[in-house]
C-alpha cells in the first residue's frame, strides 16, 4: 500500500493506542519529510500551488502518537516535548551549515544542502527549505512553510506556518526572494519568485497590497491566498481611514505598497555573496 494511503488510514483511526508497526510507519513518513520526498505543498506545471492535506494529517497524527519525554541538552537547558518530534539529527554529510549559537531544526523538516543557519533560528516540522537559502539570526520558518532556492530570510524575519486546518495553504516563499529584517509573512501568503520584501513589511491574509506600478490592489480573493507578484519590491506603508471619525482624527492603517519591480539596481543591492557560504 502506498505511503499516502497508510498515513491516511493511520490518521483516521480512532483512539490513542498505537502498535510498533504504526510507529515504524510514522518513522518512514518522517524520513520522507526529512529527505524532501513528501512535502506539505507542491507547485504544478502551471505554477499553481496545491496543499497535500494527507501530509499535514501525517504530521498531526505524530503529535497524537507521541509521549512527553525529556530532551534536555544539559541540566541548565531543559526541554520537554513529544518523543515523535525531537530535534533533527543532522551530520556533516548533510552539507547544511548550522553556525554555533542555539539554532534548532525539528525532525520532519527538509533542509537542503547549501542552506546556512545563523544562530539563533528555528525551523519547524513540515517545513521545506531549498538549496542555497540563508536563514538569518532570530528568523523563524513555521510548520509546513515552503521556502525556495537562494532565499534570504533576514534577521528576525517570521515565516508563519499553517498546519491547521489541513486543507489550508501554508506560507510559500519562492526562489530568489529577499525577506527583509523584521518582516512577517503569515496565513498562507504566497510570495512569488524574485520578490523583495523591505524591512518591516507584514503580510497576512487581510493585508491589502497597493501596486503603484500596475495600479491594482492585491488582496486575498475568496479561498485564494494573498499573492505577491514575481519580482515585486514591497515596502511597508499606510492608507488613510476614510470614515468621518478617521478623517477627523487623521488616522491611517497599515498597508503594503509595491513601489517598483526588480531591476539590475535591485539585484545588486540584494545579492547574496557566495563568500558567506
Amino acid at each position: 500500500m502506498p505511503l499516502r494511503e497508510q498515513i491516511e488510514e493511520l490518521a483516521a483511526r480512532p483512539g490513542n493506542e498505537y502498535t510498533s508497526a504504526d510507529h515504524e510507519l510514522f518513522a518512514e513518513f518522517k524520513a520522507a519529510l526529512n529527505s524532501g520526498m513528501v512535502r506539505a505543498a507542491e507547485k504544478d506545471d502551471e505554477a499553481c500551488w496545491h496543499v497535500n492535506s494527507w501530509v499535514k494529517r501525517g504530521i498531526l497524527v505524530g503529535f497524537r502518537m507521541g509521549t512527553m519525554e525529556e530532551m534536555s541538552a544539559s541540566r541548565s537547558l531543559r526541554f520537554f516535548d513529544k518523543n515523535t518530534y525531537p530535534t533533527r539529527a543532522l551530520t556533516v554529510a548533510d552539507n547544511v551549515r548550522v553556525v554555533p549559537g542555539g539554532s534548532s531544526i525539528r525532525d520532519g523538516a527538509f533542509v537542503a544542502p547549501g542552506v546556512v543557519c545563523m544562530p539563533p533560528m528555528y525551523v519547524n516540522v513540515g517545513a521545506y527549505v531549498d538549496e542555497g537559502t540563508m536563514i538569518d539570526s532570530h528568523a523563524l520558518v513555521g510548520s509546513c512553510a515552503q521556502i525556495g532556492k537562494r532565499v534570504h530570510l533576514s534577521a528576525a524575519a517570521q515565516i508563519g506556518g499553517v498546519l491547521e486546518p489541513v486543507g489550508a495553504m501554508p506560507v510559500i516563499i519562492e526562489d530568489d526572494v529577499l525577506v527583509g529584517g523584521g518582516c512577517g509573512v503569515y496565513e498562507g501568503t504566497i510570495v512569488r519568485a524574485r520578490a523583495v520584501l523591505a524591512a518591516g513589511t507584514i503580510l497576512t491574509g487581510s493585508t491589502p497590497v497597493y501596486d503603484l506600478v500596475s495600479g491594482r490592489i492585491c488582496q486575498r480573493q475568496n479561498d485564494q491566498p494573498l499573492e505577491i507578484p514575481a519580482g515585486a519590491v514591497v515596502v511597508p506603508g499606510a492608507r488613510a481611514v476614510q470614515s468621518e471619525r478617521g478623517r477627523e482624527w487623521g488616522l491611517s492603517i497599515y498597508a503594503a505598497v509595491i513601489v517598483k519591480y526588480r531591476d539590475e539596481k535591485t539585484d545588486r543591492a540584494v545579492q547574496l555573496e557566495d563568500y558567506l557560504r
